[in-house]
């Protein structure tokens, strides 16, 4: 071998040699990155904004692939988590889900029914509603017969609503006792007897309103206060 030979195969050996330092320090970087990242795990982002107190479904969701170490101790990581819970704020686009942002339904109590009707977006919400809310249910009706005065009666007291959906178009011509406009659905925990007194309201009442008690007040109002008619008001 001569000596420009033996240059090449030094050159080679010395090549060779740089080329397994150079991926010695790629692995070097990568299980550095690695043992800084972490595994990672499943984490749920929001895809469109989400109201105060709508009821979440899986479908408002989607799955993204996160390092664990970056995420908050209450993300949320697994879709199970969120039935029966409603948003308790609102959940902005591309925000990742945690649990301080869901709190659990209101629950329905022995001998209630969950029964959900159409209130009127303007008149009968006015976004001051949400469930766990107490309502009184006021209901306006025409004279029965021709000169009788009309009247306004509060036909359930401390109501609980465990639901507000979302703003829905009315069809007037579907229901000709709903003008055209926005309604809500509301849905109340109730007994059988104010069930039916409030389903007879909305399929028979010209305009049926929700108000609002405040925590701790009291609710209850005497019969002779229930029914208001603008010639006896003194």
């Amino acid at each position: 071998m001569n000596s420009r030979q033996r240059r090449g195969v030094i050159l080679l050996i010395l090549s060779a040699l740089c080329a397994l330092g150079a991926f010695a320090g790629v692995l070097s970087v990568i299980h550095d990155v690695n043992s800084k990242v972490g595994p990672e795990v499943a984490a749920y982002r929001v895809k469109s904004e989400v109201k105060p107190y709508t009821a979440l479904d899986t479908d408002q969701f989607e799955k993204v692939e996160m390092p664990k170490r970056w995420l908050s101790d209450n993300a949320v990581t697994d879709l199970r988590q969120i039935r029966g819970k409603i948003a308790v704020t609102t959940l902005r686009t591309g925000s990742l889900l945690q649990t301080d942002m869901i709190v659990d339904r209101p629950a329905l109590q022995p001998g209630q029914q969950e029964v959900a009707i159409m209130i009127d977006a303007a008149t009968g919400v006015a976004g001051k509603i949400t469930p766990g809310s107490r309502v009184n249910v006021y209901a306006t009706f025409e004279g029965e017969k021709e000169g009788d005065p009309d009247q306004s009666k509060i036909i359930i007291t401390d109501a609980r609503v465990l639901d507000v959906g979302r703003i829905t178009a009315l069809d007037p011509d579907r229901d000709r006792n709903r003008q055209a406009g926005e309604a809500v659905p509301i849905t109340f925990a109730l007994s059988a007897l104010d069930a039916q007194r409030i389903t007879y309201a909305e399929s028979f009442a010209q305009r049926v309103r929700l108000a609002l008690v405040a925590p701790g007040s009291e609710t209850s109002v005497p019969d002779k206060d229930r029914t208001y008619e603008l010639a006896t008001d003194k």
